[in-house]
C-alpha cells in the first residue's frame, strides 16, 4: 500500500515544499515518475497554466520525470492510454480548482481505477484544495454549498481546505451535515500525510490541521503526528 497527503491550497511556493518533498522521498526519490492532474483547472482553460506549474514546481524539488496528465474531461478519463500512465506513476498529485466537476470527471472512470491499483502498488497519491477533497469519503462543494460522495480514498473524513483563510467558514455547516465523519481542517501551505495505513498522520508545512471530531476540536502544529480517531 502507498501512502496518501492532504493539502490545504496555496500549493507550489514556500513552505509546501516540506510536504511535497517528503512525497517525492516517500515514492522513490528524484527519479520517481510524477505525474500531475490538472483536472480541476480544466473549466476555466487553467488546466495546461496549472499543470506546468505543477511540473516546474516538482522539477524544482528534483524530480527527474515529471509530467502533467492530459486529464481534462470525462473521455480523457476513459482513454487507456491516460489510465496506463496513472498506474505506472509513484506520485500522482490532483490540483486544486472547482471541486465537483474533479469528482465527477473522475468518478467510476478508468483513470480513477488506474490511481486505485497505483496506490495499492504504493504510489503516493496526493492532492491540494479541491484535489484533497474529492479524495475523502465526503467531498463539500463550495459552489453550491452541498456535501456529495467522494472517491473514498481516505474513508469518513471531509476535508476543509484553507483553513486559516476562508475554509474554517465552512466548518459549522459540515459539522451540522456530517456529524459522524471526521472533518479534516488543513491550512495553506500545509499537508498532511499518513504513514501507509491511512491511520496515522504528520503534519508538514507552514500551518497547521484542525480535526472535528464530533463536538471536539483538535489542533496540531508542522511536526506533530497523530491517528485519525475511528467514529461509528
Amino acid at each position: 500500500m502507498g501512502y496518501i497527503l492532504l493539502e490545504g491550497g496555496a500549493e507550489f511556493g514556500g513552505r509546501m515544499a516540506e510536504p511535497d518533498q517528503r512525497a517525492l522521498e516517500l515514492a522513490g526519490g528524484t527519479n520517481a515518475r510524477v505525474r500531475i492532474v490538472p483536472t480541476a483547472a480544466a473549466p476555466d482553460g487553467n488546466d495546461q497554466r496549472a499543470g506546468a506549474n505543477g511540473v516546474r514546481w516538482f522539477r524544482g524539488l528534483g524530480a527527474q520525470d515529471a509530467l502533467a496528465v492530459r486529464l481534462t474531461d470525462r473521455a480523457a478519463a476513459n482513454d487507456p492510454a491516460v489510465a496506463a500512465t496513472l498506474r505506472e506513476a509513484q506520485l500522482i498529485y490532483l490540483l486544486g480548482g472547482f471541486t465537483d466537476y474533479l469528482g465527477r470527471t473522475l468518478a467510476g472512470s478508468a483513470a480513477w481505477a488506474a490511481i486505485v491499483d497505483a496506490h495499492a502498488a504504493g504510489a503516493v497519491v496526493a492532492g491540494s484544495s479541491a484535489g484533497a477533497m474529492v479524495l475523502c469519503d465526503h467531498s463539500f462543494n463550495p459552489a453550491s454549498s452541498q456535501v456529495a460522495a467522494g472517491l473514498g480514498l481516505v474513508p469518513n473524513s471531509c476535508v476543509i481546505p484553507h483553513h486559516d483563510t476562508f475554509g474554517a467558514r465552512w466548518a459549522a455547516q459540515l459539522r451540522a451535515s456530517l456529524p459522524h465523519a471526521l472533518l479534516l481542517g488543513i491550512d495553506e501551505r500545509t499537508g498532511m500525510i499518513d504513514d501507509g495505513t491511512g491511520q496515522r498522520w504528520r503534519v508538514y508545512g507552514q500551518g497547521q490541521v484542525t480535526l472535528y471530531v464530533g463536538t471536539e476540536i483538535r489542533v496540531y502544529a508542522a511536526g506533530a503526528e497523530f491517528a485519525l480517531p475511528r467514529l461509528t
